[in-house]
């Protein structure tokens, strides 16, 4: 931790006043789920299915930050994937934006019972792609946009339940 600390140019006092251990670090970006969702979702053109909606979420979010994030995303999964209890925290994470998801849906006047449905489907999805775009090779030109990635996922899973 004080190397941590130190590198990010902070004490190791001021570091655990924001974090209450390494955990929350990992999974800092947790508490703005429901915030972030609802603002998306708020914004989405009017006329979509409930799964549109979720698509059009994913897609806004993703084409917006993820990009610049690549890198440090690869090392915060393999981290994940070294500890159990990380790996069970990161299943609490995918749970907690169905949630959101589903909170925000309803909130759009989605039928609950769809949003119920539609949530977790699209954690589904974002999670299956997500997976694709970080094991992506970008040294062989493997590497495509994740709102494209999300995309092709979806159409393959729609392609797989016909």
């Amino acid at each position: 931790m004080p190397q941590i600390a130190q590198r990010a140019g902070l004490t190791t006092r001021t570091f655990f006043r924001h974090f209450a251990d390494m955990r929350e670090v990992l999974f800092l970006r947790d508490r703005e789920f429901p915030i972030v969702v609802a603002t998306v979702l708020a914004s989405a053109p009017t006329g979509l299915t409930p799964l549109g909606l979720v698509m059009f979420g994913l897609e806004t979010v993703t084409a917006e930050n993820f990009d610049g994030w690549r890198r440090g995303m690869i090392v915060r999964r393999s981290i994940i994937r070294s500890d159990e209890g990380l790996r069970e925290r990161e299943l609490l994470k995918s749970s907690r934006l169905a949630a959101a998801i589903e909170s925000a849906l309803v909130t759009e006047e989605v039928d609950p019972a769809a949003a119920a449905l539609v949530a977790p489907f699209g954690v589904l999805v974002f999670e299956t792609a997500l997976t694709e775009w970080l094991d992506a090779d970008p040294d062989a030109g493997d590497v495509r946009p994740l709102p494209e990635v999300l995309r092709a996922t979806l159409a393959r899973l729609r392609t797989l339940t016909a």
